[in-house]
């Protein structure tokens, strides 16, 4: 039986991470970390379990699932859902939220702390209108060029990084101060809730049939050694990325001294660049980080149209890439805060069912993948997640709840551990599970045929 050598799963592993390694995995560290102050490490270690420990379970899921793709594995819980959950999912990941982020990330790393204050709106349409027509042009016609830029793009940002976080360790800004008031008391459960910003949890079901093909592709056929290379390459990107994101939350935690709190991530990097290695510093990390999100950003669009090329085929894949680099480069327009303002509500509703969804399938066997298990358990995260993302968008709106949704959110509140935390869907969601998994056994049903 054929192994896979150490370098080759190093060669997946640094390819994952290269996939996973966006706008969101630089920001939202470093925003924690300001806010966090000495309150860090509760909040980091929250951080790491949504924004490394998911996404390795996602990886590890779909290897485990042996489905083709995420609606193949998301069709148990019903084919309807199933389409539902993973167009809401590649749209979330896709024009909607994180590929706009790409775009406003690199304008505020790269470009907005050259430009008046005054000037700023405008300086971000002619950048993003630049930067999306370079993502379109190549959207249009993908190219080995654009993989083999991320191949040695990542790994040269890494080490650009690896520089500036030396430098941060070793002669800190100054010292972390008191934590703001989110993280005064339950740092921890803010740490955790913040990782879903980096929507790395939602990618790896889309990331993870792409690791499973390289893997075949050197030749491992079995489907245990395939999942036991899925863990290992998928563990070598986690702990570059969980490295990465306890150094520049430490970056963020030890800049407010000097330079107080900013509302997004961006300027806290391209100003401890400036800090530590002046200007030639922050043009050089601005440069690599636009590169990155530009590959990213290529990388998503490409997803997007293929994926809803299956859906609509007399759409063609082109149209599709105009329509969704259009979208995108729109929504880029209302700004980074807005954009991660007005995510919040969709992956507060979008990240329990995937939570869940990953959870029922490291213990579908135990129930033999009934669907009663698959439907009543994500049945019950999806009205209780709905009901969170509704909040999340009235908060962000400045607005009182809807009337309609106060007794409902009362009931929650006085029945449902750990909901005034975001968490209220846990503890229903196992014990959905519990019960109907239990009916499934008793009930002795012939395994349902899961391909």
């Amino acid at each position: 039986m054929k192994k896979l050598s150490f370098s080759s799963y190093a060669t997946i592993g640094i390819m994952l991470f290269a996939l996973f390694f966006g706008a969101g995995n630089l920001i939202f560290p470093a925003q924690l970390g300001q806010n966090a102050g000495t309150n860090l490490w509760p909040s980091i270690i929250g951080f790491l379990i949504t924004g490394v420990g998911l996404p390795l379970l996602g990886i590890i899921a779909m290897s485990f699932s042996g489905s083709r793709n995420l609606q193949e594995l998301s069709s148990r819980v019903h084919p309807v859902y199933a389409v539902f959950f993973t167009s809401l999912l590649y749209l979330t990941i896709g024009p909607f939220f994180a590929s706009p982020r790409t775009g406003t990330v690199a304008f505020e790393v790269g470009i907005a702390p050259y430009i008046n204050e005054s000037s700023q709106q405008m300086g971000l349409f002619i950048f993003t209108l630049l930067f999306f027509g370079v993502v379109l042009l190549f959207s249009l016609r993908p190219a080995k060029l654009v993989d083999n830029v991320g191949k040695f793009l990542a790994p040269g940002l890494v080490v650009l990084l690896a520089i500036l976080l030396v430098a941060v360790f070793t002669n800190p800004m100054g010292a972390m101060e008191a934590p703001q008031e989110a993280y005064t008391s339950g740092a921890f459960i803010t740490g955790f809730l913040q990782g879903y910003n980096t929507m790395d949890a939602l990618a790896s079901l889309v990331f993870g049939i792409i690791v499973i093909n390289a893997i075949r592709s050197m030749g491992i056929t079995s489907n245990s050694e395939i999942l036991k290379a899925t863990v290992k390459a998928g563990s070598i990107a986690i702990l570059l990325l969980g490295a990465i994101y306890v150094g520049i939350a430490y970056l963020g935690a030890t800049s407010t001294q000097v330079y107080g709190i900013f509302e997004t991530g961006g300027p806290i990097l391209s100003n401890a660049a400036s800090h530590y290695f002046g200007t030639f510093g922050s043009v050089l990390l601005a440069i690599a980080i636009t590169l990155a999100c530009l590959t990213t950003a290529i990388g998503l669009t490409v997803a997007n149209a293929e994926y809803f090329h299956t859906l609509f085929p007399k759409i063609s894949y082109k149209t599709l890439v105009v329509f969704f680099a259009t979208v995108t480069f729109v929504i880029a327009n209302f700004g980074l805060a807005n954009i991660i303002t007005y995510s919040v509500p969709v992956l507060m509703f979008l990240y329990p069912l995937a939570i869940v969804l990953i959870l029922l399938t490291f213990l579908s066997p135990l129930f033999n993948h009934a669907t009663i298990v698959y439907s009543s358990t994500i049945a019950v995260t999806f009205l209780i997640s709905i009901f969170d993302g509704l909040k999340s968008l009235c908060d962000s709106l400045g607005i009182e709840y809807f009337s309609w949704m106060q007794p409902i959110v009362g009931f929650y509140e006085q029945t449902l551990p750990l909901y005034s935390q975001g968490l209220g869907w846990l503890l229903p969601a196992i014990v959905v599970i519990t019960g109907t998994g239990i009916i499934s056994r008793l009930q002795k049903k012939a395994p349902v045929h899961v391909s």
